[in-house]
């Protein structure tokens, strides 16, 4: 069944800008992680591995869109997400909450630097 919610998401993924997507992408990283990093501190690893393979998931999709012979970064941002994922699945597997905030903690500069960028692009 269709859920009013899931109707809205759909329809706003379907119709936003790449920039759009890829700031929305974020988003939905850091609470991935973040959500997963307080699951992990209070013992609810269960509750935590589904969110740290869902981190992967956008992991993987940011990587795969990633397009890096257009710019001067890409390889480096591509070899980010390399160990942005080898991270998230150590610390899945490990339970390693110390692994989950320190991929939180590079991702969030990473975040606002596209939200940013996403702007900047909108108003020009």
């Amino acid at each position: 069944m269709i859920t009013a919610r899931t109707a809205y998401m759909g329809s706003m993924v379907e119709t936003a800008s790449p920039a759009r997507l890829l700031v929305m992408l974020y988003d939905r990283l850091v609470v991935d992680l973040q959500r997963a990093a307080d699951c992990q501190e209070l013992g609810r690893h269960t509750d935590a591995s589904p969110l740290l393979m869902h981190a992967q998931e956008i992991v993987l999709e940011l990587q795969g869109s990633l397009r890096v012979e257009l710019w001067e970064g890409g390889a480096q941002l591509s070899a980010i997400y390399s160990w942005l994922h080898r991270e998230l699945v150590r610390a899945n597997v490990q339970r390693d909450v110390a692994a989950t905030r320190s991929c939180l903690d590079l991702v969030l500069p990473l975040a606002e630097a596209w939200r940013e960028a996403a702007l900047a692009g909108a108003e020009s």
